[in-house]
């Protein structure tokens, strides 16, 4: 049976959680492979809404096996806490399987993310301060606390003081704050150990044989093509690989055994923290968006900057990720415009481009080029075919498939579960 991948086709915040929670009844495991409490996903289930930030959106799914995979970057407490909550309102959490690799957010990474991004001034990331950045460059470093650690106190304590031998001497002398102990942070960090220990296998090996053994398993992404560390619009984007390439490396299956991969993408566009972003809207209609969109980050609470949409970008991520589809979600949200733009190209510099530039430099100077379709004015939420869909929604529907380099495969038509127009079966 397949792996399929589900994944940001723009800067995140396109929908994902909804897109997996669809597919989650139908599939037998849901593996977050990146990232770490940096991002969320919203899922509506009738009146209830639930906020995931570290937990696989399949947590919400009964019959599903959800897994953190090795290429997540864990803060244990905030995963507790997490669990916690949803297991107050009634989600059983005894399914979770966390990957003995993945490794280990800790109060230092925290310090050390919020102290430098202060640091940069005008300069910075727009990181969330929750210590991911950190946590990924000692896992280069070779210096990273991975979760099997936990379970071997002298290791454990070991690799804590072997890092913190460095980082105090920059905590200290080129940030004035005060350094922080190792005995603090080893006697918390052994506190989660039995709490996690029932949690925590090899999960490569347990989802290679559940594909041989004929199951389903959906590799879910967090942020978003152009956030990826290698493919994205770098400095400004995540510390690790929400691309394709990234479920592999992240999750320990095979690309071969990969055969659709999902590009999420709203109706229009947009983006948290800085960084270049063509179509960005500062007038009525970027607030328009924002207010009917609810565009405020699961997990930063920051407002997201907001924009039409970008066929380059779409293009792009069609061919970054080898997407075989899309799930194009929020299309609701722009009922009620007389005329939608919709970005075709880039000028740069009395030049027409087609394509996301590549220098950083010319995608900063770049200028959307636009189209314009005609808009709709119905009520678009109860939809559940195509037929259902004014004609000038259908129409939008289509240019967007013709310019953007892959079929909308579902349509989302409002935040339910159920708001969902299917065009292909995914599983």
């Amino acid at each position: 049976m397949p792996a399929i991948v589900l994944l940001g086709a723009q800067w995140g915040d396109e929908g994902k959680g909804k897109a997996t929670d669809l597919l989650g009844d139908r599939v037998d495991y849901v593996v977050r492979y990146q990232g770490g409490n940096n991002a969320g996903h919203t899922v509506v289930i009738g009146d209830q809404k639930y906020a995931l930030h570290l937990l696989p959106s399949g947590i919400l799914s009964p019959n599903v096996v959800p897994v953190i995979g090795n290429g997540v970057v864990i803060d244990p407490g905030v995963l507790l806490q997490e669990i916690r909550g949803l297991t107050d309102r009634g989600i059983d959490c005894s399914r979770l399987v966390i990957s003995s690799n993945a490794h280990l957010i800790t109060p230092y990474h925290r310090t050390i993310d919020k102290v430098t991004e202060r640091f940069l001034g005008n300069s910075k990331i727009g990181t969330t301060g929750r210590g991911i950045g950190p946590a990924y460059a000692d896992k280069i470093n070779r210096i990273g606390i991975r979760v099997q650690d936990l379970f071997d106190p002298s290791i454990l304590r070991q690799k804590i003081e072997g890092a913190l031998r460095d980082k105090n001497q920059i905590l200290v002398k080129v940030f004035n704050r005060k350094n922080i102990e190792v005995d603090d942070v080893v006697t918390e960090y052994l506190e989660y150990a039995e709490i996690l220990r029932p949690y925590v296998t090899d999960t490569g090996l347990l989802l290679n044989n559940a594909l041989s053994e004929g199951k389903t398993v959906l590799l879910e992404g967090s942020q978003g093509t152009l956030l990826d560390v290698d493919h994205g619009t770098y400095p400004f984007v995540t510390s690790s690989n929400p691309t394709a390439g990234g479920a592999s490396t992240g999750s320990g299956i095979g690309p071969t055994k990969i055969t659709t991969v999902i590009g999420i993408i709203k109706a229009y566009t947009t983006r948290v923290g800085s960084g270049p972003f063509p179509t960005e809207l500062l007038d009525e209609d970027g607030e328009k968006l924002r207010k009917i969109g609810g565009e405020v980050g699961v997990t930063t609470g920051r407002n997201r900057r907001c924009g039409w949409y970008d066929a380059p970008i779409a293009r792009y991520a069609t061919r970054v990720n080898g997407l075989t589809d899309f799930f194009l979600t929020k299309l609701d949200v722009l009922t009620g415009w007389e005329k939608i733009p919709v970005c075709v190209a880039y000028e740069i510099d009395g030049r027409i481009v087609n394509e996301l530039p590549a220098s950083q430099s010319d995608f900063h100077h770049a200028r959307p080029v636009y189209e314009y379709l005609d808009g709709w004015r119905e009520d678009i939420s109860t939809a559940r075919t195509l037929g259902d869909l004014p004609e000038n929604a259908r129409r939008y529907i289509k240019y967007l498939e013709e310019i953007s380099g892959a079929p909308m495969s579902a349509i989302g038509v409002g935040p339910g579960r159920n708001q969902t127009i299917v065009v292909k079966d995914f599983v």
